[in-house]
C-alpha cells in the first residue's frame, strides 16, 4: 500500500464542483492500492502516517507527528500511484489492485483511522476529484508498507 503524505496547512477536495472535504493543518495523503496489499499493510499505513513525525517542534525540527499536534488527516484514493514507469512513455497499471479490491482496501483504512482517530477526512473512491491544497514546507513523503 502507497500512500504520498503531505504536510498542509490547507486541503480539499471537490467533486463536481461541490467540497466534500476539507482539512486545515495536517496531512493530505494520496492512497495507492496495489494487487498484493493486505489488511494489514493498511493498517501499517495508518500507523505510520499518525506517528510519522514531520511537524515542527519548539526548535523548528521534524520532531512531532499529526497525533501530536492533533492535526486532521484527508485521505485520498489515487490509482495512479501504483503505476509502473520503468519502461516506456506510457504507465502500465499491471500491480495495482482491481477496482473492487482497491475500493474495499481504502475503505478498510478510513474505518480503521476513524476508528482510532477522530479528526479524518476522505475522497471518494473511483470519483473525478478535484484536490486543492497548500502544502507546508513544502513536505511531501512516499510511503509503502
Amino acid at each position: 500500500m502507497i500512500g504520498l503524505l503531505q504536510r498542509v496547512t490547507h486541503a480539499s477536495v471537490a467533486v463536481n464542483g461541490d467540497v466534500i472535504a476539507s482539512i486545515n493543518t495536517g496531512l493530505l495523503v494520496l492512497v495507492g492500492v496495489e494487487k498484493a496489499d493486505t489488511e494489514q499493510q493498511a493498517i501499517r499505513l495508518y500507523e505510520k502516517l499518525i506517528a510519522y513525525r514531520v511537524f515542527p517542534d519548539e526548535q523548528d525540527k521534524m520532531n512531532l507527528s499529526l497525533k501530536d499536534i492533533n492535526g486532521s488527516l484527508l485521505l485520498v484514493p489515487q490509482f495512479t500511484l501504483a503505476a509502473d514507469t520503468h519502461k516506456g512513455l506510457r504507465p502500465g497499471f499491471s500491480n495495482a489492485a482491481d477496482p473492487e479490491y482497491g475500493k474495499q482496501l481504502f475503505e478498510f483504512l478510513i474505518n480503521h483511522a476513524r476508528e482510532q482517530f477522530k479528526n479524518v477526512e476522505t475522497g471518494i473512491f473511483g470519483a473525478d476529484m478535484q484536490v486543492s491544497l497548500l502544502n507546508n514546507g513544502p513536505v511531501t513523503f512516499w510511503l509503502q508498507t
